[in-house]
């Protein structure tokens, strides 16, 4: 099996192949998609799907992902690409000194566009915190400073934190799906 990811980020791409690894051959498809806006993240990876589709004329995934925090009522949410482009991880960490209630959780939505153009959503999402310093050197984005348990995501290394994601969960959801079609 062959899966078409289509995405800009490199690193997103590698964790779809190290979660898929040794089950398809993952084909990173570079391709700059319209930032669509909404807040939901599936109906930003329905329209991305249906556009990565509409270009490369064949099946393929894209995904959207949220990163919120609780004590910023969500923030940065949906929007999360571009605040850490303005902001960054830095601007995070001030918004959040001083602050006792550090829970976050990120979701992402996976859109696959099948052959006939027609798309189907799996989501996954995964409860941690905000850490008070950046840790790690794995990942990218907000890995560093966002912890599951003990350690951030950028101190798990990629094949194991495929495993615990947000991405991660998304893509379980979507290849119970795919066995589901292609048993």
């Amino acid at each position: 099996m062959r899966i078409a990811v289509v995405t800009s980020n490199p690193h997103k791409a590698a964790e779809v192949a190290a979660y898929f690894a040794g089950v398809a051959e993952v084909e990173h498809v570079r391709m700059d998609i319209p930032e669509y806006r909404d807040n939901e993240v599936a109906n930003i990876a329905r329209e991305k799907a249906r556009y990565a589709f509409e270009h490369l004329g064949r099946p393929c995934i894209v995904d959207d992902t949220a990163f919120s925090i609780d004590h910023l009522n969500g923030f940065p949410g949906p929007y999360a690409a571009y605040v850490l482009e303005t902001i960054g991880i830095a601007g995070i960490l001030r918004l959040m000194e001083g602050v006792e209630d550090r829970s976050a959780h990120f979701e992402t939505a996976i859109g696959y566009a099948d052959a006939g153009g027609e798309i189907h959503i799996f989501s996954g999402v995964v409860d941690g915190e905000v850490t008070a310093a950046p840790r790690g050197a794995e990942g990218f984005g907000y890995d560093p400073i966002f912890a599951v348990g003990e350690r951030t995501f950028a101190e798990i290394p990629i094949t194991e934190k495929s495993a615990v994601s947000h991405r991660g969960r998304a893509l379980a959801a979507f290849r119970a799906w795919l066995g589901d079609q292609y048993p």
